[in-house]
């Protein structure tokens, strides 16, 4: 029971921190129909931001997890604002922007390098101490990454699903035109989405960077399983993203500890491979129908 309870902790943990930088992931491509190959850069300024902030100010842990809000949706704002609107509309749009964003990135990370060093640094936004729970102990900071991680989660469907901002972004997510008839600014609206986006990356980059270290290229890894996240759930459904990455931590994390954590991705991927094979539209996606 104790292996158990320790296993399902881990991937909690785990799924907590892939499911923020999923679920803005997933919301980009939704709005957009673009892949952010910068969203893991964002990961790593909020982390990176915070750890500044709370050097320099002596921040108390609610204000470094805000400070890492702020620098992702600041960057993400900056992104669409300097990038991604001179190119929406235009012939091979996805592409274009993809190879933009993975520019991008290169340049932030090479920035950070420049600003830090390429050393690792222990995230100084963190909480002290363990938990018991029968014969396991889990550490402060991961019940509390998993807690911000749900708030900011449910918070977010509830902007989605109950506010006019979220009935905005699903009608410009079904039919941009349609959505633009009906009077909804689209790039207004695109806006929002990558900075929404861009927060939840940051807050997702501060929780990575407490389970590991600060270092540059810290965003590539949540990135590339952000993705897969993606792929499994249905590239755009932003609630499946969320359930997908709670259930893909949780198997890595039961391979983990059973076969070795070297195991735990590659296992994972296989499995989404098969996945795909079966249900190429991912567990939560719908089929298109395309009339020749």
């Amino acid at each position: 029971m104790d292996v158990l309870i320790q296993i399902f902790f881990t991937g909690v943990t785990l799924g907590a921190m892939y499911a923020l930088a999923s679920v803005g992931l997933s919301l980009i491509f939704g709005t957009l129909g673009m892949f952010n190959m910068a969203h893991g850069l964002f990961m790593t300024l909020g982390a990176y931001v915070a750890y500044s902030a709370a050097n320099a100010f002596q921040l108390p842990l609610v204000l470094g997890f805000v400070a890492a809000m702020a620098a992702g949706a600041v960057i993400g704002v900056l992104t669409h604002l300097l990038i991604v609107r001179f190119m929406l509309g235009s012939p091979d749009f996805g592409m274009n922007v993809m190879v933009a964003t993975a520019g991008l990135g290169i340049v932030l990370q090479d920035i950070v390098l420049k600003i830090y060093g390429g050393y690792p640094y222990p995230q100084v936004v963190r909480v002290e101490g363990i938990a018991q729970l029968g014969g396991v102990s889990i550490t402060l900071q991961a019940l509390t990454n998993v807690a911000v991680a749900l708030a900011l989660i449910l918070g977010t469907a509830w902007l989605l699903m109950k506010t006019r901002f979220g009935r905005a972004i699903r009608a410009t997510a079904m039919n941009r035109e349609a959505a633009m008839l009906m009077g909804v600014k689209a790039d207004t609206v695109f806006l929002q989405v990558m900075a929404l986006a861009g927060m939840l990356a940051g807050v997702a980059g501060l929780m990575i960077s407490t389970q590991a270290t600060l270092s540059p290229q810290m965003g590539g890894d949540p990135l590339l399983k952000a993705f897969v996240i993606c792929v499994v759930a249905g590239l755009g459904n932003v609630w499946g993203a969320g359930v997908c990455a709670f259930g893909l931590a949780l198997l890595e994390a039961a391979i983990g500890y059973y076969f070795g954590v070297r195991f735990g991705f590659p296992t994972m991927l296989m499995l989404v491979i098969l996945l795909l094979i079966w249900r190429p539209q991912g567990l939560f996606g719908r089929e298109r129908v395309v009339r020749l």
